[in-house]
């Protein structure tokens, strides 16, 4: 794996989102997925911000703002699960929340959610093929993923690395916004 030289990050802090309910938040992310609820703040303006650890020194928090619009569905976050429909977002938006999870266990959570009664996609075999889908694990299979929706529609996906990546994993130009492969210095 590449090193990054100009800042010392050990992963995601928090990552922030929005609730329309934070009971029904913090029953689904501790009581479904097992979260511990690490902190809470009620803020100015009647507002909350709670925090979950994710594990590895991560977090996921959700404020609850008493006056936040309605969800947008396919605009500020994705319409679809992958595999079953348009997965597009809006610029800026938070398409989905990948929870890293050891390749041991990953059939057994998949279980487990099912078993929860958490409607899950089918789980999706990432590689390099012309689709980067494969039906059946291989070993140019790099990530497997599962996923599924929180209460407030968030796209959540269990997911386990299954091999190292090497400098022949990056081969692909950045698209500008023209839709243009560009080649950016020091890439």
């Amino acid at each position: 794996m590449a090193t990054n030289t100009e800042f010392e990050f050990r992963g995601i802090n928090h990552l922030a989102l929005v609730c329309k309910d934070m009971a029904r938040t913090v029953d689904f992310y501790t009581n479904v997925l097992g979260m511990p609820l690490i902190k809470t703040l009620e803020i100015p303006g009647g507002a909350q911000h709670f925090f979950f650890d994710a594990g590895g020194g991560n977090s996921i928090a959700f404020f609850w703002f008493p006056n936040a619009p309605e969800a947008a569905p396919g605009i500020a976050q994705a319409g679809e699960m992958p595999g079953g429909g348009n997965i597009v977002s809006a610029h800026g938006s938070m398409n989905h929340v990948a929870l890293d999870v050891p390749p041991e266990k990953f059939d057994e959570y998949v279980q487990k959610l099912k078993d929860k009664g958490i409607e899950v996609s089918a789980v999706l075999n990432h590689d390099d093929s012309e689709t980067t889908i494969a039906k059946e694990l291989h070993p140019g299979v790099f990530v497997r993923s599962v996923y599924f929706r929180d209460p407030d529609g968030i796209l959540l996906e269990l997911a386990c690395w299954t091999r190292e990546f090497g400098p022949e994993d990056v081969k692909h130009a950045p698209a500008n916004a023209a839709g243009e492969r560009v080649q950016l210095v020091g890439s």
